[in-house]
């Protein structure tokens, strides 16, 4: 078996603040493909068995790029842990916008190290809250030629409910429960009124409409954290996309840390994936 590369990056966002990733790939002269994952609210780039999934695309051949999101709360030098809680509780669903524009334009301008990636074969994916910017990024950006989201939400502002609405406006921030380290995290009023501003620019299902390339929508019709409908919502928005439906929860079976094998479910959901970007990339 070939040896997989796995070299790290940092770029800048339009706020001047670190975006910290990670380029997987097995070397050849070739340029290749590539894929840029997107993780979800309260995840990052190191969770469970993202990084097995990075080297299940690299071994197909594609350039994998895992990213954090600028302000999700874990610093590099603690990449499992939530530790930068301001930024954290000032995120925004435009910062995460900014961040995969200028992960997509480094991965296409040559600024990211390793294998030469080809320019036009530049697939997008996200998980959970990260499908949802994936598809607001692949409605609008030329340089994503096809998507796959898995467990996406089909909308950003409807996922908080009117009593943390009404602790936002009334003490300027929510709280919200990291069920896996027992956390209790801050959401500042900053990610309210960005979402307010920005409500058409944030709309999915509307970018859902407006996306005519490859998709492949993965959903477990078991999902405890996004329900199955939301997919079935993209899926009816957006004609040309593929709906298929996995089982095993909102992570198909994956935790945190990785469990060793990788569950029936999940690999499943791998080999999908991998077939569909072959298909289309």
């Amino acid at each position: 078996m070939s040896t997989i590369q796995e070299l790290p990056f940092r770029l800048e966002n339009s706020y001047g603040a670190p975006i910290d990733g990670d380029v997987r790939y097995v070397e050849g002269d070739e340029p290749k493909p590539a894929v840029v994952m997107c993780h979800g609210f309260k995840g990052f780039k190191d969770w469970g068995t993202f990084p097995a999934w990075g080297r299940r695309l690299a071994e197909a051949g594609f350039v994998a790029i895992l990213f954090n999101f600028s302000y999700n709360g874990v610093h590099i030098d603690r990449p499992t842990e939530f530790t930068e809680f301001d930024k954290f509780a000032n995120n925004t669903f435009s910062r995460e916008l900014d961040d995969v524009e200028h992960v997509l334009s480094a991965a296409t301008s040559g600024r990211l190290p390793g294998a030469p990636i080809d320019p036009g074969r530049i697939g997008l994916m996200g998980h959970s809250r990260g499908g949802g910017i994936a598809v607001l990024t692949a409605a609008r950006n030329e340089r994503v030629r096809a998507l796959c989201t898995w467990s996406s939400v089909a909308g950003l502002l409807d996922r908080f409910t009117d009593e943390q609405k009404q602790e936002w406006e009334q003490r300027g921030y929510t709280e919200v429960l990291n069920t896996r380290t027992g956390q209790v995290l801050r959401l500042n009023r900053v990610l309210y009124e960005d979402a307010v501003e920005h409500k058409e620019r944030l709309n999915v299902l509307r970018a859902a409409q407006m996306l005519h390339k490859p998709w492949l929508i993965i959903h477990a019709e078991d999902d405890e954290a996004v329900p199955y409908e939301e997919a079935k919502w993209l899926h009816d928005a957006a004609p040309q996309s593929e709906l298929f439906t996995a089982m095993n929860g909102h992570t198909f079976g994956g935790a945190h840390p990785a469990p060793d094998p990788l569950p029936l479910t999940l690999q499943i959901v791998f080999n999908r994936t991998v077939n569909f970007f072959q298909k289309v990339l």
